[in-house]
């Protein structure tokens, strides 16, 4: 059996959770079956992986009709594939034309949804409708949809009436728990900033509204004055976020010491000495399918804080692993806090709690550890993956 996968990000392009579950699934899967990759972006030397750039006469267009227009680009190249599986809206259109082109089953994972990401209209202006459109009609029309929790599968089926429930299976996204593992590293600590007698903080994540960024700046405010904050946060949706952003961390920088604010994505030995140092890792999103950063931390050695909301409870086990902060959503698809002043005094509290007890964070953190080490590994979901694929193929 040959899989064709489509993504936009792969490495060394990855920015996201999507492309980190697209380079590990493949890196399993090829254990197992035929595996080709289809991905966005510059040439890359890896066996078995092509390609795509956007077309020159395209340069000038909307980001979304730019997105189109690579998609394009890859839907021959499909033909002999007995599946295709695509990744995000990004790549939804490659894999629906490639399905009703080649006659093959197409799977979707779906690592967000468009509905429950109305902010993008002012990253991508009329082009949100392009990609909203793009998304409802692959999700309507593929063989299988993988949501990657529980939560995530309820979004969808709310998002998406007319699919078909039956059609959307639960698969998790993983963690390599031996790439990642703690790591005491006291020298790239002194490089950024950080204290590692003080207690610390942690946030890693893009500047996007879905990520909560200005909810913690908020709340770190009431945090006791001895708790330092690292933000390894970089890759702004829109001017507007950024400018938000550093607007709070500013303001923050002036009422008090130890907010380290890393813009640049960092490599993984790094990231993972900060995160094995940090007292806790923290999760403010409003909307989070799953979640693999919270992965990442838990493998560190982590405890890890984090909004009850969408996948994020089925990773982060309450007064376990760690800490969920209580929310009340608006149903608009905005995920917006319809009471954000308790919302931040409720994470700031739950943090406050957290770096009061630095044994029992410590605890939390060998637990969550254990968890994604016997949960989420990347071998049992590729067998799940697969076992999706030989079903659609199944008259």
């Amino acid at each position: 059996m040959r899989v064709d996968i489509v993504t936009r990000e792969y490495p060394p392009e990855i920015y996201g959770g999507a492309g980190v579950h697209a380079a590990e699934l493949v890196k399993a899967l090829r254990q197992r079956i035929e595996v080709r990759v289809r991905a966005f972006g510059a040439e890359r030397t890896e066996e078995g992986t092509t390609s795509y750039v956007v077309p020159a006469e395209l340069a000038g267009a909307n980001g979304a009709i730019q997105t189109l227009g690579t998609d394009l680009e890859i839907v021959s190249d499909v033909a002999g594939a007995d599946v295709v599986h695509s990744h995000t809206w990004y790549a939804n259109f490659a894999g629906h034309l490639a399905s009703l082109l080649h006659g093959i089953p197409h799977v979707v994972t779906a690592h967000s949804l468009e509905p429950l990401r109305p902010w993008k209209a002012e990253q991508l202006g009329g082009g949100y409708a392009v990609s909203s459109y793009i998304e409802r009609t692959a999700y309507e029309s593929a063989a299988a949809v993988i949501a990657v929790s529980g939560g995530m599968r309820a979004d969808i089926l709310r998002s998406y009436p007319a699919l078909d429930p039956a059609k959307v299976h639960v698969i998790y996204n993983g963690i390599d728990v031996e790439a990642w593992h703690p790591v005491t590293d006291h020298t790239v600590l002194a490089e950024h900033g950080i204290d590692p007698a003080r207690p610390s903080v942690v946030f890693v994540g893009r500047i996007t509204r879905q990520k909560g960024l200005p909810y913690l700046l908020r709340a770190a405010r009431l945090l006791p004055a001895d708790v330092q904050l690292v933000l390894c946060a970089g890759a702004p949706d829109t001017p507007e976020i950024l400018a938000e952003v550093e607007g709070l961390v500013r303001e923050l920088q002036e009422s008090r010491d130890g907010v380290v604010w890393i813009e640049r994505m960092l490599p993984r030995a790094e990231l993972s000495a900060i995160l094995t140092a940090a007292t806790t890792f923290v999760c403010p999103s409003i909307y989070e399918p799953l979640g693999i950063v919270n992965l990442e931390a838990m493998a560190c050695g982590a405890a890890v804080v984090g909004t009850a909301t969408g996948g994020i409870p089925e990773v982060v086990v309450d007064g376990e692993t760690g800490w969920l902060v209580p929310i009340e959503q608006a149903q608009d698809g905005t995920g917006t806090p319809l009471d954000a002043e308790r919302y931040v005094a409720d994470l700031a509290r739950v943090l406050t709690e957290v770096v009061s007890d630095p044994e029992r964070a410590a605890a939390y953190g060998r637990a969550g550890r254990e968890r994604a080490a016997s949960t989420f590994s990347w071998a049992a979901i590729a067998a799940e993956t697969e076992a999706l694929y030989r079903s659609v193929l199944t008259p």
